[in-house]
């Protein structure tokens, strides 16, 4: 990464860090951390958090840890795990530390027993229905459990019999012992143990208790050594239980929980739970879906690791909620792949011309820049034959002085190419186009006919050496720019149209195209192989991004 163009701009979270490193704080130390429970892929509202954590504390010579918060094993597993770590690669960062909450069970434990034994934690059989109920409302004050004011000794029984396993799922939960009346909800006894029988994906067997993420996260972060801990917006309310547990418990270090507006994308769900609603219906082609916000899907589609870290810079970092527009993504990479990805020429609705005054067996080699503002990229092959391919939407019987393409009886260049003349319209029986027959002007190579007017310029592929490619253009997965958790419930708002595919053909220079590569298809957008469906006897093309911003149309519909 280019460090000095990818720095955050100036934001709170910075002046906070400045303000610990020149007061020495911690000793001036910045150490972040980035915690993501491994229960599904990650999306680009967690790519802002990655980009956060990493490039503050890079910035600040400082480290950052990366720890899986996996306290949950019915909804965890090996695979997100590592995808997680793909992703986060894949983005161009590294952490200092692999950790897991795991590693500490046995630490959360005893610290659990502490709480007991201080009577700050005691032992609930009151099943979930009941604490829900006890617990009150937000205009209502929560009401004692009737198992609150157990001994000291009977707690300490009962949680290490919860340990054992002598309990079902739900039977028993450890609770906090703080405030019912409190304001806030979070504050009012809440659990941090309950009783999983499931195998866990690094404990194995070892525990059939498991904490809770208020409890244990801010214990992490302390034993950790972790100096600011920065957390999305919907964690502010949680900041005082994050503090009660660290002061009540007198751990040496108390990181500084600070918490930003997170990411909402219009046109997308920033959801792990919908988006495996959406795999698992099938909805979607897995969480890489190309039209899905998760990392591994922007990365399937052609999005580039530079073009989302500027994404993330663009948007800042504040404490007020935002809707991004889809623009601002697309306008990144689009600039991103403005300057890097070669041109090429691919037909997604291919219209056979058959040049007559061409010979069948000639084989003309024309020269083609791969960039038009960098001559480093150098240049390409083109095969002219006698059949080629251009794309149906560039010929029309009849047309206006506006129209810029081939029309009938008129001219054209080829792009890189000669200049051709559609004499002769071949259709079906059902008035369909099979084909054109066209004459070519061998002295236009390079330069326009004299005293004849040429319409345009369009491209094309050699029918007999360009490629059978399968192109596949992407639309947004939902139909209403903000799709809330309860319309997406009933799969009303989801697009049908959100993906249209072509049998096309594209340039025999793509032979040597790889995963990963991006290019520009000249006059259609940037496109990228797909690392999925594509394959060396038909490749499979991603559209990642159209050549301009298609978005002012649609806002004003």
């Amino acid at each position: 990464m280019d460090d000095d163009r990818e720095n955050y701009p100036v934001n709170f979270i910075r002046h906070i860090m400045e303000r610990d490193v020149a007061s020495s704080k911690n000793g001036g130390s910045i150490v972040t951390r980035f915690p993501p429970e491994p229960n599904g892929f990650l999306h680009i509202g967690h790519a802002k958090a990655i980009c956060l954590s990493f490039g503050l504390a890079k910035e600040f010579g400082g480290k950052t840890n990366l720890r899986f918060d996996d306290t949950n094993p019915l909804k965890e597993s090996v695979e997100f795990v590592n995808a997680i770590k793909a992703d986060i690669s894949w983005l161009g960062f590294e952490w200092d530390e692999e950790r897991y909450a795991s590693d500490y069970f046995d630490e959360l434990y005893d610290l659990a027993e502490s709480l007991i034994k201080n009577k700050k934690a005691y032992v609930d059989s009151l099943d979930a229905k009941d604490i829900r109920k006890y617990r009150g409302t937000l205009t209502e004050v929560g009401r004692d459990s009737p198992f609150r004011d157990r001994s000291i000794e009977e707690n300490l029984l009962l949680f290490r019999r919860m340990k054992a396993g002598e309990f079902a799922d739900g039977e028993q939960v450890l609770r906090l012992k703080i405030d019912m009346a409190s304001p806030n909800m979070n504050m009012r006894d809440p659990t941090i143990y309950r009783i999983r029988h499931a195998s866990h994906h690094q404990t194995g067997d070892k525990w059939c208790i498991y904490p809770l993420y208020d409890y244990t996260h801010c214990l992490s972060d302390s034993l950790e050594g972790i100096t600011h801990s920065l957390c999305d917006l919907s964690f502010e309310d949680h900041r005082p239980l994050y503090d009660w547990v660290l002061d009540e418990l007198c751990m040496v270090s108390h990181p500084q929980q600070i918490e930003f507006s997170r990411l909402n994308l219009q046109y997308t769900l920033m959801s792990k739970r919908k988006i495996k609603q959406l795999v698992d219906l099938s909805i979607v082609d897995g969480w890489d879906d190309p039209r899905l916000p998760t990392i591994a899907g922007l990365r399937r589609r052609g999005y580039t690791p530079r073009s989302i870290r500027d994404f993330c810079r663009r948007i800042g970092v504040t404490k007020s909620d935002n809707n991004v527009e889809l623009a601002v993504l697309e306008s990144c990479i689009r600039n991103d792949l403005d300057r890097n990805a070669p041109r090429v020429m691919g037909i997604m609705n291919p219209l056979k011309i058959v040049i007559k005054n061409l010979p069948k067996d000639c084989v003309e080699v024309l020269d083609a820049p791969n960039h038009p503002k960098d001559e480093m990229m150098g240049h390409r092959k083109l095969h002219f034959t006698r059949e080629i391919f251009i794309d149906r939407d560039d010929f029309r019987e009849e047309a206006n002085r506006k129209y810029k393409r081939l029309v009938a009886g008129a001219e054209v260049r080829l792009r890189y190419g000669y200049v051709i003349r559609a004499e002769e319209v071949i259709k079906d029986n059902n008035d369909h186009i099979l084909e054109l027959r066209c004459t070519y002007d061998p002295d236009t190579l390079g330069k326009n006919p004299e005293g004849r007017k040429v319409r345009g310029v369009i491209h094309w592929v050699s029918a007999t050496e360009g490629l059978k490619a399968q192109i596949r253009l992407f639309e947004p997965l939902f139909n209403i720019d903000n799709p809330d958790l309860s319309e997406v419930d009933n799969l009303g708002v989801v697009n049908p149209d959100s993906i249209k595919v072509y049998e096309g053909v594209v340039e025999e220079s793509l032979s040597a195209a790889v995963i990963g590569q991006s290019f520009q298809f000249e006059r259609e957008g940037y496109f990228c192989i797909d690392s999925k469906l594509s394959a060396p006897e038909k490749l499979v093309f991603n559209r990642v991004v159209s050549l301009r911003d298609s978005w002012a149309k649609i806002e004003k519909n």
